[in-house]
């Protein structure tokens, strides 16, 4: 297409899109109040440990899809959602990650190595009640040099 020679009327998406609806992974249960992710084949599936994942936001409801690939779908929220620490003391999110980025542990959990983790989302706060984390807005980061 060419560029724009008159206004146009874009349209908004209400309320910014901060919640979606993603198709559910086959034989896959999504938690309400987890992490979810989109896999590389573009269906939803709880927060683990892997590569290749794209955090979606938080699951607004339990889901279990016992069919094929997308019987089921998930109603998402985008935000900032606040979610346990690692356990491991080398890996917990510290007061010095804040704005940087954390990577998912598993459906509940995120870590600061990043390690054969896929990124969750930003650090907006650590505290005693777990990690602050904006999520769901397609934050990505570089690979490590080799």
């Amino acid at each position: 297409m060419a560029k724009l020679t008159a206004p146009r009327d874009t349209n908004e998406i209400a309320s910014g899109a901060t919640s979606i609806v993603l198709p559910v992974k086959a034989a896959t249960t999504i938690f309400q109040g987890s992490i979810v992710a989109i896999g590389s084949d573009g269906y939803a599936v709880p927060g683990k440990k892997a590569t290749g994942l794209k955090a979606a936001g938080r699951a607004e409801a339990t889901v279990e899809n016992t069919g094929s690939d997308g019987d089921a779908v998930v109603r998402v929220k985008r935000g900032v959602f606040i979610f346990d620490n690692s356990g491991t003391a080398a890996n917990k999110v510290g007061i010095a990650d804040v704005l940087g980025p954390c990577y998912i542990e598993d459906d509940q959990t995120v870590t600061k190595s990043a390690t054969g983790a896929s990124v969750a989302g930003l650090v907006v706060r650590v505290d005693d009640e777990g990690v602050a984390v904006e999520m769901g807005f397609g934050l990505t980061v570089p690979a490590a040099a080799s």
